[in-house]
């Protein structure tokens, strides 16, 4: 069985390596799968949609996501096991169930209490190492999922509210949601929302940000456009993002995650 693994960490610091080391001394058959390290620091909702947007190309087994701005508060730690099967660990934040919805749904839910799969003592400020590397790597060993701690009803698990866009036959009114290291710009939005505006690829499209105006191409690939053309695209997880071709949409705009995107066809 594998794991993966996703968190705000970086690799700058020494954090990975030793979560990575943490679980092969518990479980050294076992292979770990780095989804990515680079989430936005405390970007719980940018972790959530990388991971339910990647799990669907991963092996099923356990799922270790670590983007945890209230560790060491009274947030629970968890264990879920999915509808298909597949198990997660991390906080009890809404980092994990977007995910494990969009598999299926959530067949049963552990709050991690038994310090016998644990690291001690236990950090205040890793968690990662200390309680969620441990608890992964003993599920892949197949421990049963019960052994980690209490059942939690999976309804009780926190939410994360994704913000939704408003949409009309006029404009659209959508929000970033999070920006790749490229500078391209997800928004909470899918193709039929912005077909029903009638921005079809090649329709000139207006984007409003941070008061200022700008005009778009609706684009299906980067070839479409020429080099520093703004593109409105579909991307690879069937969200729509904006691109500048060869260049860096976020910069250009100074644009960080939650900001607001006024869209309507151009005159």
């Amino acid at each position: 069985m594998s794991i993966t693994f996703l968190t705000d960490f970086g690799l700058e610091d020494d954090f990975v390596g030793t979560c990575h080391g943490v679980m092969k001394r518990i479980a050294p058959e076992v292979e770990i799968i780095d989804i990515t390290h680079g989430i936005q620091a405390q970007g719980i909702l940018q972790g959530s949609l990388v991971l339910a947007n990647t799990l669907p190309y991963l092996p099923e087994g356990v799922h270790l996501a670590v983007v945890d701005p209230g560790v060491g508060s009274e947030r629970r730690e968890i264990a879920i096991r999915g509808a298909d099967k597949r198990l997660y660990v991390g906080p009890d934040n809404g980092l994990l169930v977007p995910a494990a919805e969009k598999l299926g749904g959530i067949e049963a839910a552990h709050e991690i209490t038994n310090r016998k799969y644990a690291l001690e003592p236990v950090s205040a400020t890793f968690h990662g190492r200390d309680i969620f590397s441990p608890a992964a790597a003993h599920l892949a060993k197949g421990l049963d999922l019960a052994e980690l701690g209490p059942a939690v009803e999976p309804h009780s698990l926190r939410r994360l509210e994704v913000p939704k866009a408003d949409i009309s036959e006029r404009r659209i009114r959508a929000c970033c949601l999070y920006v790749d290291r490229f500078g391209n710009m997800q928004l909470n939005l899918t193709r039929a929302d912005v077909e029903r505006l009638g921005a079809v690829p090649g329709t000139q499209v207006e984007l409003e940000l941070n008061s200022e105006r700008y005009y778009a191409v609706a684009a299906r690939t980067f070839a479409d456009a020429r080099d520093g053309e703004i593109i409105l695209y579909e991307d690879a997880y069937e969200n729509i993002a904006i691109a500048i071709s060869g260049g860096s949409a976020a910069q250009t705009f100074s644009a960080q995650p939650g900001v607001d995107v006024r869209i309507t066809l151009a005159p």
